[in-house]
């Protein structure tokens, strides 16, 4: 099992910055991706951004490239999500994933509010 906590979601203003952490633990060995999603009010969960654990390959959601950034600190299973130039429409609870073995497993989310 894999356990992951979210942290530093809250309020910003447009234009504003973030920064969501993400603690893996349990059997943290063997995951090989880990990333970030949202889902607003009636949407779907979408992707946001990923990262492979060994390589650092990163992928991001069109909607938010050049303004997020993914990074991992492998040593303390964790990984960050640095979000600037925030716009309303970023509103979301934000869930973390892992991927081991095949298997996905979820954070409970937390919840990020852009608005003036």
């Amino acid at each position: 099992q894999v356990q992951l906590v979210e942290s530093g979601g809250g309020l910003a203003q447009p234009g504003g910055s973030l920064s969501l952490t993400c603690a893996a633990s349990g059997s943290i060995f063997s995951i090989n991706r880990m990333g970030w999603y949202r889902q607003a009010p009636g949407k779907q969960r979408e992707l946001v951004a990923e990262i492979i654990i060994s390589g650092g390959n990163t992928n991001y959601a069109d909607s938010v490239k050049g303004r997020f950034t993914i990074s991992r600190d492998n040593a303390k299973s964790t990984v960050y999500l640095q979000m600037n130039s925030l716009k309303p429409e970023d509103t979301a609870v934000y869930y973390c994933k892992a991927i081991r073995v095949g298997y996905a497993y979820w954070g409970q989310g937390t919840q990020v509010t852009v608005s003036s």
